[in-house]
């Protein structure tokens, strides 16, 4: 059996869960979200209580049966409170600004690098911390995963840009590595 699975989702007050078929859809505050449920999955609605439960059980249903119930249950956090991912910049020179929507970054490159956010998804900076908010988890992440992808922290001086309290693993240079001979 599936722990995350057999763990009941209450529906918070605000917040409109619909079942159309296998497609499921949730209302809250922040705003709507929704997602295509595999149809070895089922789910009921019962009381203000979401049940996911798998028709039969074997291997691959029980590991839908767990992400389905996990994937729903951010769906519900996502438009109650959203998701906020921070990323920090490092290094001289390295920084960041909004121009409208869009990040320009100065990072060591001949030129700026533009980056458009996704639909739902927005930006904020502070400093040298860039904040990706929106609902949808999944999106939040990936996005935050494509500006670290700009310019990854490198293990010598630990320039470029990390998740707020990444710890880059720092290697030791040329000189301190010949000095032990």
């Amino acid at each position: 059996m599936s722990r995350t699975g057999k763990k009941p989702i209450t529906i918070p007050s605000g917040v409109e869960v619909k079942m159309d078929g296998t497609l499921i859809s949730v209302k809250g505050p922040k705003g709507d979200l929704s997602m295509e449920v595999r149809p070895e999955i089922k789910v009921e609605i019962t009381d203000g209580v979401l049940i996911v439960t798998p028709f039969k059980e074997n291997k691959k249903t029980k590991a839908l049966w767990g992400m389905t119930r996990a994937l729903i249950n951010n769906m519900i956090e996502g438009v109650v409170n959203g998701y906020t991912v921070k990323l920090q910049i490092e290094g001289v020179g390295y920084r960041a600004a909004l121009e409208g929507t869009d990040l320009v970054f100065q990072l060591g490159f001949s030129h700026p690098v533009k980056f458009s956010p996704e639909p739902g998804v927005s930006f904020a900076i502070e400093k040298n911390i860039i904040s990706v908010t929106g609902i949808d988890k999944g999106l939040v992440t990936q996005v935050a995963a494509k500006i670290r992808k700009l310019r990854e922290p490198e293990p010598y001086k630990g320039k470029g840009i990390r998740y707020e309290g990444e710890i880059v693993k720092r290697k030791v240079g040329k000189k301190a590595a010949g000095a032990g001979k």
